[in-house]
């Protein structure tokens, strides 16, 4: 079976949040289909460990320090990946925080403020620098948010986290619907109960798991691999006439 429609053969990818969890798993998958990635987050040496595999797989890879939240360190991190490859072709927007779970009588401005500027904000503009960059080459590219369950159905005491992912999933539209054009396509991811070192607090707390396993089609916790083939579905040509899309990977739970 002719599956050519997957490679990624001389694409160059970023992946935010490229340290562990789903981040590294599609900076991962990405690189087996045939990109050179350059993986992003606050810390280095877990950094350079991915990047290391990637290499380890024959690719090029480039590990950048840089914080979501602070724009001088996200124009650092594209200047650094048009000055080792020249070009992207593939933004992943993987980073996400959300450092406290509050409800709104008790939700501090500065803990709302990080949420929505990692979330979202930083997302935005450094789809803008990217798209730029694509515009500027002309021929094209893939941008990809990953945006979670939570900003299509609230999740209790993640209020602001779920309103930044639901904006997310609307900036995913409105990018959609500007870049296509310059051929452009932006598209989403909203995973469920993903077993991460993020999510720990959530999948590791019986009482509420057994609530949401009700709750669920399918029954288990999904895996970082499994959000990454989504991921190279949505790079791929395989989705080469969908753009605008948000897709909920959540066994079932927002039915």
């Amino acid at each position: 079976m002719d599956t050519s429609f997957l490679t990624l053969q001389g694409k160059v990818a970023l992946v935010t949040g490229g340290s562990r969890g789903i981040g590294r798993a599609i900076a991962l998958q990405l690189a087996d289909a045939g990109a050179d990635v350059v993986v992003s987050s606050r810390k280095l040496p877990d950094l350079e460990k991915v990047a290391d595999e990637i290499r380890a797989m024959g690719r090029k890879s480039l590990a950048v320090s840089a914080h979501n939240g602070k724009m001088d360190e996200l124009n650092n991190l594209m200047g650094r990946v048009k000055d080792e490859f020249g070009h992207i072709d593939i933004l992943v927007n993987n980073t996400g925080v959300n450092p406290a779970i509050s409800d709104v009588l008790h939700m501090e401005e500065a803990v709302y403020d990080r949420i929505l500027d990692v979330n979202l904000k930083s997302h935005y503009f450094l789809s803008q620098a990217a798209a730029r960059m694509m515009v500027e080459r002309g021929k094209g590219g893939n941008i990809i948010n990953i945006a979670s369950a939570a900003g299509v159905a609230f999740a209790p005491g993640f209020g602001p986290y779920s309103m930044s992912k639901a904006g997310l999933i609307m900036m995913t539209k409105v990018l959609a619907a500007e870049l296509g054009p310059y051929n452009i396509r932006v598209n989403c991811i909203a995973p469920g109960f993903v077993k991460t070192r993020f999510s720990e607090a959530v999948w590791s707390n019986d009482v509420f798991m057994d609530e949401a396993m009700k709750r669920m089609a399918i029954k288990k916790l999904c895996t970082s691999e499994e959000i990454a083939r989504t991921a190279l579905y949505f790079a791929s040509e395989a989705s080469s006439f969908t753009t605008g899309v948000t897709l909920v990977i959540d066994g079932g739970v927002t039915l």
